[in-house]
């Protein structure tokens, strides 16, 4: 979420929404360009599920896209909010939504940082995957996060490092080569470390709870959790009680 132009207010970066937003009517093709994001999903659902309790509970869904994470946590018992600032994806997530004769889920056009405002203290869970590196300012995402959350619940963030390992697999690899993304997709110098992302983490507040990475095998086509954080990887934080 970008522009050339920062909103501080919202930390948004507009010309990552309109990138979403000329998307937005493939979302849910799995077969199209979010088919990665369609064969993540279940290993994300798992790991969120693993670690927080999620029937009844009110989860958050920051930066949810078109819907396909907060379905599946809707799936799961959750009671969901998605948010997100690319009006497209979320035209398109509520469609789905009523085609799905989803109960338990609702949609805001808002940053993490504006729901925070009227919001603080509100979930038990929030999960902000794979948006952190298209942000302007990371840290202020994080915190926004934390801010959201309820005492003694628990935040996650899937993102990709930044190394040169990265650089040839998730840019080179994913959007020239074998052409899994929509070249543009990712700007290297917005990938994150797992140190920064702790450091972040910790400063808002949090407790650093787990950290894994994701694999993909390309013979298999699948993905696959792991403990090497070199490429995509996923954090777990808890707020204190």
């Amino acid at each position: 979420m970008a522009s050339a132009k920062q909103d501080v207010n919202t930390n948004v970066d507009l010309a990552e929404v309109r990138k979403f937003d000329e998307l937005a009517s493939r979302w849910w093709d799995p077969d199209g360009e979010f088919k990665p994001l369609h064969k993540l999903n279940p290993i994300r659902v798992d790991y969120v599920a693993q670690r927080t309790r999620l029937d009844n509970r009110q989860v958050l869904d920051v930066g949810c896209g078109g819907g396909i994470l907060a379905e599946a946590l809707v799936h799961q018992g959750a009671i969901v909010t998605g948010i997100d600032m690319a009006p497209g994806p979320l035209s398109v997530a509520r469609i789905h939504q009523k085609k799905s004769r989803l109960q338990n889920l609702n949609y805001l056009e808002s940053s993490a940082e504006s729901l925070a405002e009227d919001r603080s203290g509100s979930f038990d869970a929030v999960t902000c995957m794979e948006v952190i590196e298209h942000v302007p300012d990371p840290a202020s995402l994080v915190n926004a996060c934390r801010r959201l959350v309820k005492p003694g619940g628990d935040v996650f963030f899937s993102t990709i490092n930044r190394n040169p390992k990265a650089f040839l697999l998730a840019i080179v690899g994913a959007e020239y080569v074998m052409r899994m993304l929509p070249r543009g997709t990712h700007e290297y110098a917005r990938f994150i470390k797992p140190s920064e992302l702790r450091s972040w983490g910790l400063q808002a507040g949090l407790e650093f709870g787990d950290a894994a990475g994701i694999e993909y095998a390309p013979f298999t086509d699948q993905f696959r959790l792991s403990d090497n954080l070199d490429v995509n990887y996923l954090m777990h934080f808890s707020v204190p009680a």
